[in-house]
């Protein structure tokens, strides 16, 4: 009787029901059980940055796969450490310094240029747009300082929360392949090697993109780093760790972090060069088009690629709205998350249409 039971085929409405009830307890687990969201992402992260170095070693030692992950999580919890020792004490203070002396600025500026303008007998409140130039600046910012901050705090203060992400991290890294055949185990037999077709392709936009991304983000905020030392920008390691976080937003995070450093020296000067404000800011300006130009052809061909294609203004949009609803995370995910919606959405597009969105791609059509 439990054979027949087992093997009694379950209808379409059943099958729907069953699958609207396990999203719905999902969804429900994961608003309950919200707090540990951003850490299994964060382990999933490392997990992908850690994973590339451990399969290098072990190649190239001759080691096993144990040896080869032992060796790079030593190397990993003595950066670690060294960073929460050293740098994200001084990090978190300059990146609060420079979110009020920035607000402060906008105020300054504000109030010196608060004066009507009449061009053709038109009159212009230039202190009426500022103001709102600088709340909507002001409002763009908040959540990339105010939320990071908040994140960032809450995480690395957090000793329990560390050795989770680490531990996690450690089983995701060694047991990648496991984790892979579960996945493809769930698929009937069937639909089996598109699903894992899928999980490859969804695997390698993420691969991808947090091995090139974050390297080109870390050298980047090593560049500024530097350069924020040579020419005495104020904040300077504040300003190298946004520099590097305004990689995840293509052609604006230029913009911006271009604006906020000239903005900086021109209203506090450089730190150490006996050159006058207007030139120091100059400086910088002609430092980072220099710069723009070497990243945009030489560091993102090298170390992205065009494994995320994106459009640029489609990237823009999920960087600002991942930064409202998750701060540095948010930000960081945006691109991924989004690359990963079209490839499942074209997959999903192919079978709702029997195929035919799959010839349409084929012969060359949107």
């Amino acid at each position: 009787m439990d054979t027949d039971s087992a093997s009694t085929p379950w209808s379409s409405t059943t099958k729907a029901i069953v699958v609207i009830g396990l999203v719905l307890l999902l969804l429900a687990m994961a608003i309950v059980l919200h707090e540990i969201v951003a850490p299994l992402l964060l382990a999933g992260i490392l997990a992908y940055l850690l994973t590339p170095l451990s399969r290098a070693l072990e190649h190239r030692l001759r080691i096993g796969r144990g040896w080869a992950i032992a060796l790079v999580y030593l190397l990993f919890l003595a950066a670690l450490a060294a960073a929460l020792a050293l740098l994200i004490p001084l990090l978190v203070e300059q990146l609060a310094k420079l979110h009020l002396d920035l607000q402060a600025t906008l105020l300054d500026v504000e109030g010196l240029l608060g004066r009507e303008v009449v061009l053709a007998g038109v009159r212009f409140d230039i202190g009426e747009f500022l103001g709102q130039s600088a709340q909507a600046l002001s409002g763009l910012l908040e959540p990339v300082f105010g939320r990071t901050l908040g994140i960032a705090v809450d995480v690395a203060s957090s000793v329990l929360w560390l050795v989770f992400i680490v531990v996690v991290a450690f089983y995701f890294v060694r047991d990648r392949s496991r984790l892979a055949q579960a996945f493809d185990s769930l698929w009937p037999a069937a639909l089996r090697p598109e699903a894992v077709s899928l999980r490859q392709e969804v695997d390698a936009v993420w691969r991808a993109f947090f091995v090139g991304q974050i390297l080109l983000a870390f050298v980047v905020a090593l560049l500024f780093a530097v350069v924020g030392a040579i020419v005495g920008l104020p904040f300077p390691l504040a300003m190298a760790a946004l520099a590097g976080l305004l990689e995840f937003v293509p052609s604006l995070g230029h913009g911006i972090w271009m604006v906020t450093a000239a903005l900086l020296m021109l209203i506090h000067g450089s730190t150490w060069l006996p050159i006058p404000p207007w030139a120091a800011a100059m400086s910088i300006v002609g430092i980072h088009l220099v710069f723009q130009q070497v990243d945009l052809n030489f560091l993102i061909p090298r170390l992205i690629g065009r494994r995320v294609r994106l459009h640029p203004v489609v990237v823009i949009v999920g960087v600002f709205a991942g930064a409202i609803a998750a701060g540095v995370m948010g930000v960081v995910l945006a691109a991924p998350t989004i690359a990963t919606a079209r490839v499942v959405g074209r997959f999903l597009r192919t079978h709702l249409y029997d195929g035919e969105a799959a010839s349409a791609a084929a012969e060359g059509h949107p």
